[in-house]
């Protein structure tokens, strides 16, 4: 199909994703949506989903004419939605407005969607050319593919490390490895993913905040591992926790402890035991079950570790800078009991670099 696509029809589609990543951070757990009207090869319309619960993207476009849309074509990222949620079907309005061709990048796996939406508009006498720059339409949507499929968390492993592999000094001391720009970087993907994940260990080390420091951002739901209940109550999440919502997995049973956690605003997620801590793959139902679609995992080494073992990293973002720390320290970025033989590596395939000032970026995908 895409062999027939012209490149006027490709630069609509590409101004169609450029929109829809104008949504980051405001729309999850619904997916990124952009859209173009075009009529005698002018765009009278677009828009995109700017925010959880308004407008999707094509009745945000068809509210923008500029004309009547009788006659024009509709780029739009993503199948248009057939069925009644928090906004009425968006086919309803392409029938209404007299779209008479409409391209679309990526399928909505969604089963309320999923090819229905296509059938409504071709029933409509609406032609329906899918799959226009597929690849490019589904890098956006990972996080929502991932969780409308499976219900759970699509989980970012991300670290920093120097190019001899190592995430701290042989002191401890971790900040800063990477330069300013691979910083404001994950602040972006902070403010893109719901949640943010880090282990007691980290919050015993550095006594983290694990907010988005980005002009206009979203602070991530805060989520600590913490099989025995050990954080304290005089750290920087536990006393905030009042303003960002902090969530500490557990599988304790001291409720006084946990009484004196609530009491502090910090919620309480109990789940099953996994070799005596946190079953991980328990607490991303549990937290899916909550709508948080994405985190970035930013644990130490040892829940890193278990959240690889535990099959629930989608994707692994490592950022390497320039520099060499050198000692025999244990501060690598996965650490547990490891393996005994290379063919029984956790393997993961590359996608893509980045390059953030002196640093590079590194991006994996599970298989």
């Amino acid at each position: 199909m895409s062999a027939a696509i012209t490149e006027e029809q490709k630069r609509y589609m590409r101004r169609a994703v450029v929109l829809a990543l104008k949504g980051k951070g405001a729309v999850n757990p619904n997916p990124l949506v952009g859209a173009v009207i075009v009529k005698n090869g002018h765009i009278i319309g677009e828009g995109y989903h700017e925010k959880y619960g308004e407008l999707h993207a094509e009745r945000n476009a068809l509210a923008s004419l500029t004309e009547d849309a009788a006659g024009a074509d509709l780029y739009v990222t993503l199948e248009p939605c057939c069925h009644h949620g928090k906004q009425p079907p968006c086919t309803d309005a392409i029938i209404e407005a007299g779209i008479k061709r409409v391209f679309v990048g990526s399928d909505d796996p969604n089963a309320l969607v999923a090819g229905k939406g296509y059938q409504q508009l071709r029933k409509a006498g609406v032609e329906v050319i899918p799959h226009v720059l597929k690849e490019e339409c589904d890098s956006i949507n990972n996080v929502f593919f991932h969780y409308i499929v499976n219900q759970t968390p699509y989980v970012v492993m991300k670290y920093a490390m120097t190019l001899d592999g190592k995430i701290a000094t042989i002191t401890g001391e971790s900040q800063w490895i990477t330069g300013e720009a691979a910083r404001a970087h994950v602040m972006e993907q902070r403010n893109q993913l719901t949640g943010i994940m880090v282990g007691i260990g980290t919050v015993s080390a550095d006594d983290p905040m694990l907010t988005c420091r980005m002009s206009g951002g979203r602070n991530p739901v805060r989520i600590i591992c913490d099989s025995h209940l050990r954080i304290p109550l005089t750290c920087n999440l536990v006393r905030t926790a009042r303003q960002i919502p902090t969530i500490v997995a557990t599988i304790s049973k001291d409720m006084e402890r946990m009484q004196a956690l609530l009491h502090e605003g910090v919620e309480i997620l109990r789940t099953d035991a996994y070799d005596g801590h946190v079953d991980l793959q328990d607490l991303m139902k549990k937290l899916g079950e909550r709508k948080i679609d994405g985190i970035l995992l930013e644990g130490g080494s040892r829940l890193n570790y278990s959240a690889v073992t535990q099959g629930i990293v989608q994707e692994i973002d490592v950022y390497i800078a320039p520099k060499i720390f050198g000692g025999e320290s244990v501060f690598t970025p996965v650490a547990g009991i490891g393996i005994l033989h290379p063919d029984e590596a956790y393997r993961f395939r590359y996608t893509g670099m980045e390059v953030y000032g002196e640093d590079i970026l590194l991006r994996y995908r599970a298989l």
